[in-house]
């Protein structure tokens, strides 16, 4: 057990041997700390928070009451071999939030970025990615295998299929099922969701109004043409290839495995 002189941990907390405690970690009480969790510096556990499995959790992360952090994943072909799950910092974890580690057939490793919020009742399967700045509202659940960009938002009550692949800036309405690859910047709503538009909210954050035109242009002639989708986004991408951020939207389509849940003549800016 390495705990650091400055952390602060209830009398109540179980911490197991093996945990690594950063520099001015709090504790609450009745936590359990498994042997091979490591907690970054500043970061605090509200009491009754689970950590267990082999979990690194980075700096100034708060975890809120009732979570239970990298508990064997539900999977049934899940046998017990050594799996992470890795979490960056800043992060809000919300309460009652599940969070599992990845398995043998996905890579082994469950990644959390930076500066994500994770509401309450929100459910991170085995062998997820998510990037940084997402907001998942409460009850959002994520099944095995999904790959989330940067500044990912999905609705409460929102679950989403395994394997699909959430693009950058895509925001996914609440109440909606998402079971195919959410584009970057663009809005789905529905069950099954489809696309509504475009995320002009996050785009006018992130990006001046000459791209935001460029990205509105290249969806506009990707959505509204007859041809297959994935023939255009080849097209384009020779067009764009300058464009970093037009490349990769063009890149995404075509390396989209699951289909994209496109309503032709249904899209509004």
């Amino acid at each position: 057990m390495k705990i650091s002189s400055s952390a602060k941990i209830a009398k109540t907390a179980v911490i197991s041997e093996g945990a690594v405690i950063g520099e001015n970690v709090e504790i609450g009480d009745f936590c359990v700390i498994g042997e091979n969790v490591e907690i970054g510096e500043g970061s605090i556990i509200y009491n009754h928070v689970t950590i267990k499995g082999y979990t690194k959790i980075g700096k100034h992360n708060k975890i809120f009451t009732g979570a239970a952090v990298g508990v064997p994943p539900q999977d049934l072909k899940y046998s017990g071999e050594k799996s992470e799950l890795i979490i960056g910092d800043f992060n809000l974890i919300r309460e009652f939030t599940t969070l599992n580690p990845g398995t043998e057939g996905g890579g082994g490793k469950t990644i959390i970025g930076n500066h994500n919020l994770l509401m309450a009742y929100v459910h991170v399967a085995h062998d997820c990615l998510i990037g940084n700045h997402c907001i998942l509202a409460n009850n959002a659940t994520l099944a095995g295998h999904i790959e989330m960009g940067d500044y990912v938002n999905i609705g409460g009550l929102t679950p989403v299929h395994q394997f699909v692949k959430i693009g950058d800036g895509a925001m996914i309405a609440g109440a909606s099922a998402l079971s195919q690859d959410a584009p970057p910047y663009c809005m789905l709503e529905g069950n099954r969701a489809v696309i509504r538009g475009l995320n002009k909210h996050r785009m006018r954050k992130l990006f001046d109004s000459a791209l935001i035109d460029e990205i509105s242009s290249l969806y506009r002639r990707l959505f509204s043409r007859t041809a297959p989708l994935k023939d255009l986004a080849k097209e384009e991408l020779q067009r764009c290839a300058h464009q970093p951020t037009l490349a990769k939207i063009c890149q995404f389509i075509l390396d989209s495995t699951r289909g994209i849940p496109l309503k032709k003549g249904k899209i509004s800016e």
